[in-house]
């Protein structure tokens, strides 16, 4: 194990880079620079290694009689674990599913069946479509009405200023993110809880974006039901929903009649991603290595702090450095909104795909276009109808010199 202790001045780059065999790739003779960890991030040698480990020992389904079949419920078990101490959850409250969009689908479907037409849910203009969409389809379904938490187009902040009416006694659901995919604003939840709980509505969280970046504590932030992905955060395509056990004990998803019907089991429809979930504890674990303390989750949230400092340095230049360019727009809240080291910006004159094919081409830069699925936000900010942003997201992998090298690369244009 090749993990890192914080114990060090200077970020240990060199050693942290070891353990992302991606790194090593190069393309157009140079190499490879990943601006694109927001889409998914590149993944952990110790994940990579206990995915290829558990098949090579031989996998088996559950309940078996027979080594592969306890081995494999043991790593769930063990993956249930690490996620509880990642998200400072319990073990039994934590499912796994093919990713966080399908997740929400299923809890949105079974918690739709105990509601009626009049009552409401609110979404909001800021999220990705995956903690929308599902809700507008329950919401179609069973005769609900939608409410909109808009966004602040001056300060690229949620508006939160109607939250009393927006929220009211219909309303059950309050679904939220905790930070934007797109601009990288962390989003202060506490108005809409707080407003959520004097109604008795229920708070659904995507921490997708927010999860590999932010310390994420899901009782302390008062949410029912939260979700991540872990290959957002150097793991495998795998999602998570961890989910209150009051709520749990009560929701009733579509399954197969010979499906457990107990948490948190019930939502794990079908037989899951075996080798995929064997790659989760590594990757929680490597923000571990950073930290110190008595316990993981006491690791997990000093190495957290560690990292954070690490990327947020490496964005404020980023940021510096591109608001530099005179024809350059950035998309951002203001200096003082919480902001991951997520960066969305326009080149005047450029369309936003094509400054990605410019940075990858010429200069082995990989970075994505578009508006990432947070498509409202994208009509709202009117960006859509010019190809979106071009997004440039930062991980702990990332270096001084890449983006040295990306902000060269822009004002060359």
């Amino acid at each position: 194990m090749l993990y890192v202790k914080s114990t060090e001045t200077v970020f240990p780059i060199e050693q942290v880079q070891m353990q992302f065999p991606a790194l090593e790739r190069k393309y157009k003779e140079k190499p490879a620079a990943y601006f694109d960890g927001p889409g998914g991030s590149q993944v952990l040698l110790q994940s990579i290694t206990a995915i290829s480990g558990y098949m090579l020992r031989g996998g088996a389904n559950l309940h078996g009689t027979f080594p592969s079949s306890w081995e494999t419920e043991q790593i769930i078990s063990e993956a249930r674990e690490t996620v509880a101490d990642f998200l400072n959850v319990k073990p039994n409250e934590v499912a796994f599913g093919a990713n966080m969009t399908t997740l929400t689908i299923a809890i949105a479907n079974a918690l739709g069946k105990n509601f009626k037409t009049g009552d409401e849910i609110v979404v909001t203009e800021m999220d990705h479509r995956a903690n929308v969409d599902p809700w507008l389809m329950m919401a179609e379904d069973r005769g609900l009405t939608v409410r909109w938490i808009p966004v602040d187009k001056e300060k690229l902040t949620l508006d939160m200023s109607d939250i009393g009416s927006l929220i009211n006694d219909k309303t059950r659901v309050v679904a939220l993110g905790m930070a934007s995919n797109a601009i990288g604003t962390v989003v202060d939840l506490a108005p809409a809880v707080k407003r959520a709980r004097e109604v008795g509505a229920l708070v659904v969280a995507d921490a997708v974006h927010a999860a590999p970046h932010l310390v994420i504590d899901r009782d302390s932030q008062d949410i029912d039901i939260l979700l991540c992905s872990v290959y957002k955060f150097f793991g495998p395509h795998i999602g998570i929903a961890a989910i209150r056990e009051d709520v749990f004990e009560k929701l009733a998803p579509y399954k197969l009649t010979t499906s457990p019907t107990y948490y948190p089991d019930k939502l794990e429809t079908g037989t899951q991603n075996h080798e995929g979930i064997a790659g989760i504890r590594p990757a929680i674990e490597f923000f571990a290595s950073f930290g110190e303390g008595q316990t993981r989750r006491e690791k997990i949230v000093s190495g957290f702090h560690v990292i954070e400092e690490y990327e947020n340095k490496l964005a404020q230049r980023l940021r510096s450095g591109l608001a530099e360019i005179e024809k350059v727009t950035l998309w951002q809240a203001g200096e003082d909104v919480a902001k991951t080291p997520t960066i969305a910006f326009q080149v005047e004159g450029y369309e936003p795909q094509d400054v990605c094919v410019f940075l990858a081409e010429e200069h082995s830069i990989f970075t994505a276009s578009g508006h990432f699925y947070a498509s409202t936000l994208g009509d709202v900010l009117d960006v859509n109808k010019t190809g979106g942003w071009v997004r440039a997201g930062l991980a702990p992998y990332n270096t001084e010199e890449e983006v040295e090298r990306f902000i060269s690369a822009i004002a060359s244009l």
